[in-house]
């Protein structure tokens, strides 16, 4: 079915009812029609075949009997065939070889014919001094390389562009497209990282908030038996108190009950004794006292005094007093000091007996500085998303990738770089500055034979036989070599550590410069190659301290 456009202003005139089209179309003659025309001629002339009521044109060979004008904007639609007579029809295309606009039916020779072929045409154009050369007012068919210019055939000949470099506009235009597809894949790849990277950060974010829940479920759970274990605390103390209390009052009212016997047993002889006193007969009255004087010279005895023993309970006040003294030292204490040392004495690190290094001074700093160096770092091996300071002492992070040079030296996953400086033989020493090194850092030596591509154990900075390293992350200190790591315990976070190397003892150690010298830890081994200051980090900034 012929399908309708929106028409312009040169309205065209249907061949069957000759009036203005109504809902235009046009047949693969060019010729124009009112659809509903068109559409009941053919209804009402089954013979025609759906050609053309005017010349009988039969159907197009390619199937299609008949073609829609195109929809066009206003602007286009004022452009007119420059070769219609009467009517000015709509331009389908302008020539810029011809400088000319063509309708749908006089544009025919430029597309079928071969004469026509290798002119150049675009959509309908009203202003082709844009299409024109200013100095020769010839087509622009050429583009000067040098200039950057559209330019006509005879620029390069007799104008300006003389010796240039010049391209024909369809091999310039072809070259641009190629250089803009090619941007646009890079702009494509791109954006699927940064996508890629919004969908790592999204799961970071989640992974964080599932902690976050999970930790503080597991902390509800975790304090509500502690309340539930004070209680039962509470209870047990409590238990004791009155188990001390009963126990003493029993023995109070056995004693009780020993000193009310006494008294009635003397209230029973005091009765006696009245008795006989008041005997007026005195042979009985003799009688009587010498039967009972035994007895008398018995109660006569003077009673024992009682003491009882004081019972307190200051015992027990005074432990549960002292265990919430402990507590409340204990909470007084920053809880992220607290967590530096319950990571360390945890569960976990206590049943491996020897592992945990404690520090130790480790005497004069100047005994070290008689080996001191002041390394730089190699900014052929830095990872793309560190920055060098001007006097490669200082490397620090940044999100956005650099564009260095992807050379065999170059870490490209993990965020690490290596001094220019190595050491084969003798005693050194120097000192790394951590003030703006946050919480996530690596200080080490490596061999210059450790992998760079890649993140695998072979390219980890202390994952390997050939590196060593000191390693912060968060609350913990860890020293790592060859994939073992053995938790280091310190007090105090260190704000610049001294490295220590005597190549032909085999001993990498590292020190609290800040600190008396304070001794970290001492690597044991048997260097076979040239050693290489070594860092890596994961926010901040390090910086290797000038000492010569």
């Amino acid at each position: 079915m012929a399908e309708g456009f929106s028409a312009p202003r040169s309205e065209p005139i249907c061949g069957v009812c000759q009036g203005v089209s109504v809902v235009p179309v046009m047949l693969s003659c060019w010729h124009p029609f009112c659809l509903r025309c068109i559409e009941g001629f053919w209804t009402r002339n089954p013979g025609v075949d759906h050609g053309c009521p005017l010349c009988l044109k039969g159907p197009s060979p390619g199937g299609l009997t008949h073609r829609t004008c195109p929809r066009k904007s206003e602007d286009t639609c004022r452009v007119s065939c420059d070769f219609c007579l009467v009517e000015k029809l709509p331009a389908e295309k302008t020539c810029l070889t011809c400088m000319a606009s063509f309708c749908g039916l006089h544009v025919q020779p430029h597309l079928t014919g071969d004469t026509f072929r290798s002119h150049r045409l675009t959509d309908p154009s009203d202003d082709l001094s844009r299409s024109c050369c200013l100095d020769h007012s010839k087509p622009l068919e050429m583009f000067c390389r040098d200039c950057k210019l559209c330019i006509c055939n005879v620029c390069p000949i007799l104008g300006k562009h003389q010796g240039h470099r010049i391209n024909t506009i369809d091999q310039a235009a072809e070259e641009k497209k190629n250089l803009l597809k090619a941007c646009l894949n890079r702009l494509n790849c791109k954006n699927k990282q940064e996508a890629a990277n919004v969908n790592q950060i999204q799961k970071a974010v989640d992974d964080l908030k599932t902690a976050s829940t999970e930790s503080k479920t597991f902390l509800a759970g975790l304090f509500a038996e502690l309340r539930l274990m004070l209680d039962e605390e509470e209870k047990t103390a409590k238990s004791f108190v009155e188990q001390q209390m009963q126990s003493a009052l029993q023995t109070y009212e056995e004693q009780t009950r020993a000193c009310q016997e006494r008294i009635n047993i003397t209230d029973s002889f005091t009765q006696t004794a009245k008795q006989i006193y008041k005997c007026d007969d005195a042979v009985q009255l003799l009688k009587d006292f010498t039967a009972t004087e035994k007895d008398m010279q018995h109660h006569q005895q003077p009673a024992d005094q009682i003491h009882p023993v004081p019972v307190t309970f200051k015992g027990v006040q005074n432990y549960f007093t002292n265990f919430k003294k402990a507590l409340q030292a204990i909470l007084k204490t920053p809880l992220e000091n607290r967590l530096k040392k319950g990571v360390m004495n945890g569960p976990d690190t206590k049943q491996v007996v020897g592992l945990i290094h404690m520090t130790k001074s480790s005497g004069d700093k100047s005994t070290f500085l008689k080996y001191a160096r002041s390394p730089t770092l190699e900014p052929d091996t830095l990872h793309p998303r560190l920055r060098l300071s001007e006097s490669r002492e200082t490397v620090s992070c940044g999100w956005l990738r650099k564009s260095y040079p992807d050379g065999p030296l170059r870490f490209d996953k993990l965020w690490q770089v290596l001094s220019r400086d190595s050491f084969f033989a003798g005693r050194h020493y120097w000192e790394v500055d951590l003030h703006r090194a946050c919480k996530g850092w690596w200080i080490g030596a490596a061999y210059r034979s450790m992998s760079r591509k890649g993140d695998t154990e072979a390219s980890r900075l202390g994952w390997n036989r050939g590196s060593w390293c000191m390693k912060r992350f968060d609350l913990e200190y860890w020293a790592f070599h060859n994939g073992t790591r053995t938790p280091v315990l310190l007090e105090e976070d260190p704000d610049r550590i001294g490295v220590f190397l005597d190549y032909e003892a085999g001993t990498l150690s590292f020190f609290d410069a800040m600190c008396g010298m304070r001794h970290l830890y001492t690597f044991k081994a048997s260097f076979t190659e040239p050693v290489y200051p070594a860092l890596r980090l994961w926010e901040g900034a390090i910086t290797f301290c000038k000492l010569t």
